[in-house]
């Protein structure tokens, strides 16, 4: 990485190996504190998605496309954290925080797959549970396997164009004389910031091409819920409509989370200027969301539960 800087009044470029992230302010209890808050949020995430995931895997009775689709969340989920925490709780208490230049455009990179792939992903599960309830009898042939894999390739495909893009266009940018990151990890915002070049396509891109697919999901997720409310409010009371009501509720759940936070980070215009509390933020979406993901879906369904029970008894039976 080359940056530039100026010397006896003449621009000149100097390469720099190297990026530092200069994380969280504060004395050591703080970085101490901020260590044990990081790493019980991602050994509950790594622990809660990774159960999910064995329990869909092992289980029969839930080889269904709503699991299925649920199982590749709680994948991303579990990428997407470890993309950011192991590499932010080992700076918690490093005196340089260096990341290279290579490292930090393969963290970015991962970052904006996962994430976007997410958001794709939420927009299928509404897709699925609108088909499910408003289209019972076609259902089996419309979310057939070879269907759902397609979605779901579709929505890394989705994720890694977005990625490609972002990756390309954020580190072809010229860096100005600092190469510190105002920031836990590589994002955008903050390389935006100690970029000296014009940044004005980066930030369209960014604004436009997340609040594109934000706007899109979105889209789809109210079209599907709107149907979905009218059926369910036709039918009468009963344990189908309460567990309707449970999953989509979940699911609901997770969706205003998830958009909730990338909105205020990424599709708004002022989403550059507030680092400290773009790194709250952060901190909410790329720990708290996929921490919280098993836990709404797990807590709030019948079927998982009971297979976990199923599991446990098997477990202890052996």
């Amino acid at each position: 990485m080359y940056v530039s800087v100026f010397s006896n009044g003449n621009l000149s470029k100097v390469y720099v190996q190297d990026f530092v992230l200069e994380g969280f302010a504060g004395g050591l209890e703080t970085q101490a504190l901020l260590f044990a808050v990081f790493l019980a949020l991602y050994m509950v995430t790594v622990l809660g998605n990774l159960l999910m995931i064995i329990v869909i895997t092992l289980d029969a009775r839930l080889h269904s496309p709503m699991y299925f689709f649920l199982k590749n969340l709680s994948f991303v989920d579990l990428c997407y954290s470890s993309v950011i925490a192991p590499n932010a709780l080992a700076n918690f208490f490093s005196s340089s925080k260096v990341i290279t230049f290579a490292g930090c455009a393969t963290q970015f990179f991962f970052l904006s797959l996962m994430a976007t792939t997410e958001g794709f992903l939420l927009g299928v599960m509404s897709y699925d549970r609108f088909m499910a309830i408003c289209s019972p009898l076609r259902y089996p042939i419309t979310m057939c396997q070879s269907a759902c894999n397609r979605l779901v390739l579709g929505a890394y495909c989705g994720g890694c164009f977005n990625s490609i893009v972002q990756t390309t266009f954020t580190f072809h940018l010229p860096f100005c004389s600092s190469n510190r990151i105002n920031h836990f990890f590589c994002d955008v915002p903050p390389l935006l910031q100690i970029a000296c070049g014009n940044t004005a396509i980066n930030e369209l891109l960014m604004f436009g091409i997340c609040g594109l697919i934000i706007v899109a999901v979105m889209i789809v997720i109210i079209i599907s819920y709107g149907y979905i409310t009218v059926t369910i409010l036709r039918m009468g009371s009963g344990p189908g409509r309460r567990k309707i009501f449970s999953t989509c509720g979940s699911h609901m759940t997770a969706v205003t989370l998830f958009f909730g936070t990338l909105f205020v980070m990424y599709a708004q215009p002022g989403a550059i200027e507030s680092m400290e509390q773009g790194k709250v933020v952060s901190v909410f979406y790329t720990l708290v969301i996929p921490m919280l993901n098993p836990l709404i879906y797990s807590l709030r369904n019948k079927d998982v539960n009971e297979a976990l029970r199923r599991l446990g008894q098997k477990h202890t039976a052996m």
